[in-house]
């Protein structure tokens, strides 16, 4: 696939901008705080529709503004096609393809693939779980748009279930309940996981959060071993990566492996009744794949306590560029590569990996303060933008 031209419309610093993409590698110079990483990260919006710098539409829109706009042109193998996401301060942000809109905006997904590398994905492996989790939930769903419908229905359920648990804490600790409801743990304690309100959202829960687990899963077990091979080629076969997946819900591997739903369903009902008492005492949800890990490791070492900056650079970047190479299998065509200031974090080993593995197979688009990174014949076959303030100029 390739991105022809973007056109910025009252987004982040962008007033009125149009790019035209004329070379399979894109440039972006400039100082820091002018544009650049406001570009990619309006490709990143028509890609997941989802910002990593942003959960409010209306912090993406110039001078609060009432509407924002993204066009953007693509040439994929099918033929050219026109996308549009226009964000609004109030009110919902609306999709559209060719000309016309989408009611389904799991319809917009994953006509645009693209895979971002920043320094912010080091922390990957420096930072807590919530940051692997939303590495890995934005990987599947470019693969399987659909993960976006289930992880939304996942999150709603557990924000009701949760609602629940705290009115039940708030209602004991006020001595609302009644004592043949509430009373002291002990040994054969049972807490009142049988009310039929908490009863549906376990139900529900179970059903919605075993259909993560499965695709989380099944996505980490295609990945794992290309990010080892990329980690091999890069270390020069002197580490060994190792990637688990840990489940808050510990499923047999043949259950997943056989696509067996109501096993890893019935998986997760045993585990929340298991956690039922520290549920209750506590006022939230213990059980599920929101409390889900990735872990990494090196040499059998835990790269995130003992792994060195350059060790942790190796690891993301064998991570990108298995989803790169996962992404191009699953979809059919190479996805886009988008590199946020990330050569500065590289040295010059890693950097050569990188380059070398792009040239013209993948459309990428990179910023950076200066060109004295690049190699002068790479140099050559690349469209070098400059951007400054909001306005963006070829050199």
């Amino acid at each position: 696939m390739y991105l022809r031209s973007l056109h910025l419309r009252q987004f982040r610093n962008y007033r009125d901008q149009k790019v035209i993409f004329d070379a399979p590698k894109t440039i972006l110079v400039g100082n820091n705080a002018q544009g650049k990483s406001n570009l990619l990260e309006a490709v990143e919006l028509l890609s997941t529709l989802k910002s990593h710098r942003a959960t409010r539409d209306r912090d993406l829109i110039l001078d609060a503004k009432p509407i924002g706009q993204i066009d953007a042109s693509l040439e994929r193998q099918t033929g050219i096609i026109d996308l549009t996401l226009t964000l609004r301060t109030q009110g919902r942000r609306t999709v559209g393809l060719n000309g016309e809109p989408l009611r389904r905006h799991l319809d917009f997904l994953s006509v645009l693939n693209a895979v971002q590398f920043s320094s912010l994905d080091l922390d990957l492996v420096r930072s807590g779980p919530e940051h692997r989790r939303d590495w890995i939930d934005r990987l599947v769903t470019q693969l399987e748009p659909v993960y976006a419908h289930i992880l939304q229905q996942y999150n709603q359920i557990l924000r009701q279930r949760n609602a629940l648990l705290r009115r039940e804490k708030e209602q004991a600790n006020k001595g609302e309940l009644p004592t043949t409801n509430y009373q002291a743990p002990t040994t054969n304690y049972q807490p009142p996981i049988t009310n039929s309100e908490l009863g549906l959202w376990d139900a529900q829960l179970a059903t919605a959060g075993a259909r993560v687990i499965r695709r989380r899963d099944r996505v980490l077990e295609r990945l794992i071993p290309l990010a080892q091979t990329w980690h091999q080629s890069i270390s020069g076969s002197k580490e060994v990566l190792d990637i688990k997946y840990i489940a808050n819900v510990e499923v047999m591997q043949e259950l997943i492996a056989r696509d067996h739903l109501e096993g890893v369903r019935q998986a997760f009902l045993d585990k929340i009744r298991e956690r039922a008492i520290a549920e209750h005492y506590q006022g939230t949800t213990l059980v599920g794949p929101h409390r889900d890990d990735i872990t990494f490791s090196i040499n059998n070492t835990p790269a995130r306590q003992y792994g060195s900056q350059g060790q942790q650079r190796t690891l993301v970047l064998a991570l990108k560029l298995a989803e790169l190479q996962l992404i191009e299998e699953v979809v059919g065509e190479p996805p886009l590569l988008l590199l946020d200031d990330v050569l500065a974090e590289l040295d010059i080993n890693r950097q050569n990996q990188l380059l070398e593995t792009i040239q013209a197979r993948f459309q990428t688009l990179i910023t950076t303060t200066h060109l004295g990174a690049f190699d002068a014949q790479w140099l050559q076959q690349t469209q070098i933008l400059s951007v400054q303030a909001g306005q963006i100029t070829q050199i």
